[in-house]
């Protein structure tokens, strides 16, 4: 035994072979692994003697040369992509697991807040239309729409005590409880339309149900406006004391009136008259009255004949004096009413006063004789009042002049006199809070304001008829129509869906509309029908189910089992389909009725800014189409389309607009960095003469020819079209009597128009003026439809440089068909119209014109002459200038190329140094200076055009923008042999 060990004790014996060690052998073996692990060789016996190659296997093998764990390409396999990343490769800023984030780009309120009356009650009036009234507050900018809107919320809202817990600035701040998008809390001015719906009490205590909408002032947002009024019975108009009626304000009394909405009056800031202006009473009234013309007069020039019907006037009760900072408003019978109150009757033998007929005496040319106690129509003394001044206007003055003038000690009995107690704390406040605090206990809630809107603006009941004949385009005498002129809440389900809202995280979209008929409860499946739809063509629609219905009050949504007719609802989960408006019907109506939509909205102003956008990482293309998806359905007038060039372009109204979309696009949808062009602007094509020769195309197969004429359309005419006045759908003998009594157009020429283009109110027309003698009349008509098609293809984009033709009537002088119907179908016609069109266009004179955008200037006298500097450096120039009445401030009325206007409010405010207020609504299109073919004109880089070289300079650099070739020739659409007869005859140049 001791042989087996030396001195040591070291095991020097042969180690004997056990289950133990083989199986350890084995063990260790397997963590080791060759890169080219093959099957071990059977033992043949001879392995003792080969020659290890491998060195012994006691021999020292390194630490790292060791492999204890196999490569990833030894587990995924040699196909398979690995990275290896070092452990502190990502950021300290990036969290290993990132917390889920709530985005939110809209302030709402956590929960439902505290009203001033029951929630429960306010649904229970929503099934009695009579009591509900559905209006919208419009006007201009910064006319106090909004803080009117947070007067009545303060009203019915109880969240006083959390304003008086701000502090310092956050105080100063108005409440604005309906600019909830971050970028109306930013810029201080509503962008979208806000919805809220109250119950507020009339002077008799009775409560109604006013659902309103206040909308945006800026010129730039009176889309949103229009999508407002479309849901409305009537429009309550807020116009400033001082700045009077304005550009934005005019625009919408015109829309109102045409649309036929009832219009009701609120002559806002009277504060300003007392404080700023600081104008005697007497002089106030006449401001006041003044105000009230302006407004008159602009109903009038609408619709002349109907002003005195629809009057706006105080003696009325349409007319409504406010203050909505201070927080109080009034009419001339609420001001009767607290009168009447103050002196009841019989006490200290003075009889009551007659409310009613004493208001009937507070306005006007009607002065009070304080030594008879009687109204007389002339001032009998040299001193003598006008009621209006002396009951009304002295008082109010007093209050003011007292509250801010007086010792607390003073102020406390006089306020005494008037029935107002003050806690000790209040009168050591700020003159605004104390003046607020005082208004508020002398005038009382907001009943004067309830009692207009009720009396001179119809409930949904009595309003659903008009609309339905002025918007619905089916037949009037289905089951349908009844239930929703009834505004049957047991009727089929018809809602107007005229906007759509994103969602606080700005992932989805609510629809927003106002129940026809019907009853709209969660889980309702529906036909969502949209602008396109029509019985022959159902493309335009889908099938949907409303996941949720809301009561819409813009910081919070109240979920409802059901709105009933009459009422706005805001719906969740049917608005995939939709884009800007739609209907929404059952899957089967009623005794198997066809479904029919509701016009699209008519806005009363287009989208000629554009500017083209792409991603700066082209990878994020898909991300930023779905978030230009998103921006459509948000903005009702905003424009998406991609130009043949590839560029993703966007249309809007101005400035402000394309900054709120872009600003949308970066933050709420899309999330991304996007590129974005110079702004540019749409342009239009047309003609100034008669074609030159009637210019003719052959089909590719030689067997059908037609021959055409374009002309330029009479002054008026691409108006009417457009704004509805006559429609292409209308009975030939009702479009013949319209031109013929309108534009004196011979009784044929009226009847053989075929289509406006390019679409259904596009400013083009196309008109038969072939002879039945001439031509197969019906062979004709079997091609009729391809031929239209080819002058909507030729409308929608024109030779010069692929922008929509304008004002050009294309006369159809012969045609020839081959008999058999396969030689003219649409793919020989429709091209070979569209090319007699294109080579009849260019040989009648082509001209380009251009959007005009109207500006409108409001600032102090020393501003003017900025003004006039300013617009003649943009091709610009002024139409008129005058100070406005009453006020030290001047009003500049100019015209000016929305091509130069881009920067010009900057521009015009640093000249001002701010002082100047400049609003720029499209106004009309023009046609600009040059011949866009002459190719004498040499244009220099870098080098302003001349005058009359603009139209080429704009044809060039557009058609370059667009990838298009460098220059319009007519030869490319006139057929070969006329082209060369017209050179040889010189009436062609090249």
């Amino acid at each position: 035994m001791d042989d087996l060990y030396d001195e040591f004790g070291n095991f020097i014996g042969e180690a004997e072979e056990s289950e133990d060690d083989s199986q350890h052998g084995v063990d260790a073996g397997a963590y080791v692994y060759d890169d080219y692990p093959e099957e071990a060789p059977e033992a043949t016996g001879q392995e003792l003697m080969e020659i290890d190659d491998d060195g012994p296997s006691n021999a020292v093998v390194l630490h790292e040369d060791k492999q204890y764990y196999p490569t990833a390409q030894q587990v995924y396999g040699e196909d398979v992509e690995t990275m290896v990343q070092e452990e502190d490769a990502q950021p300290l800023t990036q969290p290993i697991i990132a917390p889920v984030e709530q985005k939110k780009f809209t302030i709402q309120e956590a929960d439902l807040p505290p009203v001033f009356f029951e929630r429960s009650f306010m649904t229970d009036l929503m099934n009695f239309p009579e009591q509900i009234r559905n209006i919208a507050f419009a006007g201009h900018l910064h006319h106090g729409k909004t803080a009117l809107m947070d007067m009545l919320v303060l009203e019915t809202h109880d969240i006083t005590d959390r304003l008086e817990k701000k502090t310092g600035k956050k105080r100063d701040e108005q409440l604005r409880y309906t600019d909830v998008h971050i970028l109306e809390r930013e810029r201080g001015l509503s962008i979208k339309a806000a919805p809220m719906s109250l119950v507020l009490q009339s002077t008799q205590g009775k409560s109604h149900l006013l659902n309103i909408l206040d909308t945006p002032g800026h010129v730039n947002f009176v889309d949103e406006v229009a999508s407002a009024l479309r849901l409305v019975d009537g429009v309550v108009l807020v116009v400033d004391v001082v700045e009077g009626v304005q550009v934005n304000t005019e625009q919408i009394i015109k829309h109102a009136v045409l649309e036929g909405l009832p219009l009701t009056l609120v002559v806002n800031k009277m504060d300003r008259l007392i404080l700023e202006l600081k104008l005697p009473p007497t002089d106030a009234y006449f401001k006041l009255k003044h105000v009230i013309e302006e407004v008159n007069t602009v109903i009038e020039n609408t619709l002349p004949g109907q002003g005195e019907k629809r009057r706006l006037s105080p003696e009325k009760g349409n007319v409504l004096f406010a203050c909505s900072n201070m927080g109080w408003c009034f009419t001339l019978q609420s001001f009767a009413k607290m009168y009447a109150d103050s002196y009841p009757p019989k006490t200290k033998g003075i009889p009551g006063i007659n409310a009613p007929e004493f208001a009937r005496r507070l306005w006007g040319d009607i002065f009070y004789n304080p030594k008879k106690r009687s109204f007389t129509r002339k001032a009998v003394e040299e001193r003598a009042k006008r009621s209006f001044v002396n009951f009304i206007l002295e008082p109010i003055y007093k209050l003011y002049s007292q509250t801010i003038s007086e010792s607390p000690e003073d102020l406390k009995e006089t306020l005494a006199t008037l029935g107002i107690t003050l806690k000790p704390s209040q009168y050591r406040t700020d003159a605004k809070i104390l003046l607020k605090i005082v208004c508020g206990q002398f005038f009382g809630p907001s009943n004067g304001f309830v009692d207009m809107v009720v009396e001179h603006i119809p409930s949904p009941a009595a309003a659903a008829e008009v609309k339905i004949e002025r918007y619905y385009t089916g037949p009037l005498d289905t089951g349908v129509v009844r239930a929703m002129k009834e505004c049957d809440q047991d009727g089929p389900l018809v809602v107007q869906i005229s906007k759509l809202f994103n969602t606080s995280d700005a992932t989805g979209f609510y629809s927003f509309g106002r129940v026809m008929s019907g009853t709209a409860r969660p889980g309702s499946q529906v036909r969502v029908l949209g602008e396109g739809y029509s019985i022959d063509d159902e493309e335009d629609m889908s099938m949907a189910t409303i996941s949720d219905v809301w009561i819409a009050e813009t910081r919070y949504n109240i979920p409802t089992d059901g709105v009933p007719a009459g009422n706005w609802v805001l719906l969740g989960g049917v608005d995939n389909s939709i884009v800007k408006s739609a209907t929404l019907v059952p899957p089967v109506l009623p005794d198997k009725e066809d479904a029919y939509i509701f016009k699209p909205i008519l806005h009363f102003t287009e989208s000629v800014f554009k500017v083209a956008v792409e991603p700066i990482n082209p990878s994020e293309l898909p991300k930023m189409l779905d978030g230009l998806r998103k921006i459509n359905k948000s903005y009702p007038l905003i424009t998406t389309k991609v130009e043949e060039s590839g560029e993703h372009v966007i249309l809007g109204t101005g400035e402000l607009y394309m900054d709120c979309v872009l600003h949308d696009l970066r933050r709420l949808y899309a999330e991304m960095e996007i590129k974005v062009s110079d702004p540019v602007t749409r342009f239009c094509e047309t003609v100034v003469e008669t074609s030159a020769i009637k210019c003719y195309a052959q089909t590719p197969n030689k067997k059908n020819k037609i021959t055409m004429v374009a002309e330029p359309l009479d002054q008026g005419i691409a108006e009417d079209i457009e704004s509805g006045k006559v429609s292409i759908k209308s009975p030939t003998r009702v479009i013949g009597k319209f031109f013929e009594e309108n534009y004196g157009w011979d009784l044929l020429a009226s009847r053989s128009i075929w289509a406006f283009g390019p679409d259904d109110m596009g400013p083009n027309i196309l008109q038969d003026d072939t002879l039945p003698s001439e031509v197969d009349k019906r062979l004709l008509l079997s091609v009729k439809d391809t031929i239209r098609q080819g002058f909507s293809w030729a409308a929608r984009e024109g030779p010069l440089c692929e922008e929509p033709i304008r004002n050009t009537k294309f006369k159809l002088m012969d045609i020839t068909l081959a008999p058999e119907a396969i030689f003219r179908g649409g793919g020989q016609i429709i091209p070979t119209s569209r090319r007699a069109c294109y080579s009849s266009f260019l040989m009648a004179s082509p001209r380009l014109m251009e959007p005009v955008y109207s500006c409108s200037m409001t600032g102090p006298a020393d501003s003017v002459t900025s003004v006039y500097t300013v617009l003649a450096q943009r091709r610009g120039h002024v139409l008129s200038d005058g100070p406005i009445a009453g006020t030290p401030l001047y009003r500049v009325n100019g015209l000016i190329p929305v091509i130069d206007s881009f920067g010009f409010e900057t521009d015009l405010r640093i000249h001002t140094q701010g002082q100047a207020n400049v609003s720029l609504v499209f106004d009309r299109w023009s046609i600009i200076p040059g011949d866009p073919l002459d190719k004498d004109v040499i244009l220099r880089p870098l080098e302003a055009a001349k005058a009359q070289a603009t139209a080429r300079d704009f044809v060039l650099k557009t058609r370059r923008r667009k990838g298009l070739s460098e220059d319009v020739s007519v030869a490319k659409f006139l057929e070969p042999e006329l082209f060369s007869s017209l050179k040889e005859s010189g009436l062609l140049d090249g």
